[in-house]
């Protein structure tokens, strides 16, 4: 797509909670298309609804960009020409704007109470109205500065009476917004409530605040979930209420992250139902008590991440899935990506895992496997260049950075249990005569190549079966039919240990 002005784009979320991974995506699209484009990634925090605000989220907002590389150019933490970037410190701005919009008539107080707005809605619903809203139809009959005099609202302010602000929204207009993903939509204000934009509080609302923050910060995409889509309207209404309409971003709304079987938004329910990561980072859930894995807990790295991510909804229209983040910036386009929901297919999430690990180099991936083996007391007891065998014998066999314990343990650990339906097939006197005196045989150093050529020189020579001796010797090593390179990886082990192993599965078959 052709773009005429300088590119700024923003990533806007708020803290009440973890950053779900359709987030992730939307700060991801917004990093390719600024990245593409030469122009600005700006993380802004909203954080103007202070009864959802969750201690820690914003904390868990920067650690999240940070481990994924998604790293802002400007930003609460990153400075920047257009701060401060959070919504909390900016609260004057907006009582600026929310008086310009009350003198010229497009902006009113409402002092109604929760009480007496239920009681509007229980009406509406009575009488069969096809809306419940505080609009065009309804705010006649409400308290507002619409329906009372100048001196009964002074009396109201002086009183300290609650109230908000609403948006003054005239019937019969259309609205059409031109959106990259979607093309032309179009909305009719008849169906629109009248937004609140100032809360009792004093503090904005997210319609508002977005609009005047995109106005000052000069952002010239809005690149965002499908579920703000609806709100387009309002804003619209907004810009030109302000007179900004020449300056009004292009639209772009991303499609929904569908659960795995494609029937409905992914949620963290999912995550608690399924055990699949819908957070990038581990959180804890203090109010619910429930612990959520997150992407990075479960072993992924984060360019496979961040690959996997981009396929959710978009697609580069060739065979190529692999992208390192400077070719996904090359091709990523806006308007290929689709309108429809994207599945979240974890196994595929996996896959992509799977592909990047294996075509690391093992110095690469030497320090998140240090941090996974640490956790079972092992990465301090070996030097890097056994790490990094390890490393290149397993990452073939793995999806995740924890498959390298929990695939892999057995490296460190004797088995503790056997594949014994294998072994009774494979077992017998004179593969265990056989097997006793070449280990015992084995020539020092351990070298791979000269382990197996002595291995299968006596399996000739005693015309034993090769694959009976092999899968002795792999469940020997591992307690299964599997594993990587079979006398690679006892050439890691030594010859001491996997004499001792042998012992082991001597002991074993005695006691069963």
């Amino acid at each position: 797509m052709k773009v005429d002005r300088h590119v700024r784009v923003r990533f806007a979320p708020s803290p009440t909670g973890p950053l779900h991974i359709g987030g992730v995506r939307s700060a991801l699209y917004n990093y390719l298309f600024a990245r593409k484009h030469g122009g600005t990634f700006i993380l802004r925090i909203e954080d103007t609804d202070q009864q959802r605000y969750v201690p820690g989220s914003e904390e868990y907002i920067h650690e999240s960009l940070s481990w994924l590389g998604l790293v802002p150019d400007e930003g609460p933490n990153h400075g920047g020409p257009f701060g401060p970037y959070r919504q909390s410190e900016r609260k004057n701005l907006y009582t600026l704007w929310i008086d310009h919009l009350i003198e010229r008539g497009h902006a009113y107080l409402a002092f109604d109470t929760p009480e007496e707005l239920e009681q509007m809605r229980a009406e509406g619903l009575a009488q069969g109205l096809p809306s419940t809203s505080y609009d065009h139809n309804v705010r006649m009959r409400m308290k507002n500065s619409l329906t009372q005099t100048p001196e009964v609202i002074k009396q109201w302010l002086d009183e300290g009476r609650p109230y908000v602000v609403r948006l003054l929204i005239q019937p019969d207009q259309e609205i059409v917004v031109h959106d990259i993903i979607r093309g032309e939509v179009t909305f009719r204000t008849d169906i629109l409530d009248d937004k609140v934009l100032m809360k009792a509080d004093g503090l904005p609302t997210y319609h508002l605040a977005n609009v005047v923050d995109d106005r000052h910060m000069e952002i010239t995409h809005v690149i965002r979930g499908e579920e703000w889509l609806s709100s387009t309207a309002h804003h619209v209404l907004l810009y030109r209420a302000f007179g900004w309409e020449d300056y009004m971003p292009v639209f772009a709304h991303l499609p929904l992250i569908l659960k795995p079987d494609g029937k409905g938004k992914l949620s963290k329910r999912d995550s608690s139902k399924s055990g699949i990561p819908v957070f990038p980072l581990d959180w804890n859930d203090d109010e619910e008590n429930i612990h959520y894995s997150g992407f990075r807990e479960k072993g992924f790295l984060p360019h496979a991440t961040l690959n996997f991510l981009a396929f959710l909804g978009w697609n580069p229209g060739t065979e190529q899935e692999l992208f390192t983040m400077k070719e996904l910036t090359q091709v990523f386009d806006l308007e290929q990506v689709v309108k429809s929901g994207a599945r979240f297919d974890y196994e595929k999430a996996l896959w992509f895992n799977q592909q990047y690990i294996m075509h690391s180099d093992a110095v690469d991936l030497l320090k998140a496997v240090k941090s996974v083996l640490s956790k079972h007391s092992v990465e301090p007891l070996l030097p890097d260049d056994r790490l990094l065998t390890f490393i290149d014998l397993m990452k073939e066999r793995v999806h995740t950075l924890e498959e390298f314990w929990t695939e892999g343990s057995y490296f460190f650990h004797a088995p503790g249990q056997y594949d014994d339906n294998g072994l009774r097939k494979k077992w017998n006197e004179a593969n265990r005569t056989f097997l006793e005196s070449s280990l015992i045989d084995l020539p020092e150093p351990e070298v791979a190549s000269i382990w197996q050529d002595a291995i299968k020189e006596g399996i000739q020579k005693n015309q034993l079966k090769p694959g009976e001796i092999f899968s002795i010797l792999r469940i020997t090593m591992t307690g299964a039919m599997t594993g990587p390179d079979l006398f690679a990886m006892m050439a890691w082990l030594g010859k001491s240990e996997v004499l001792n192993r042998f012992k082991q599965l001597l002991d074993h078959l005695n006691e069963n």
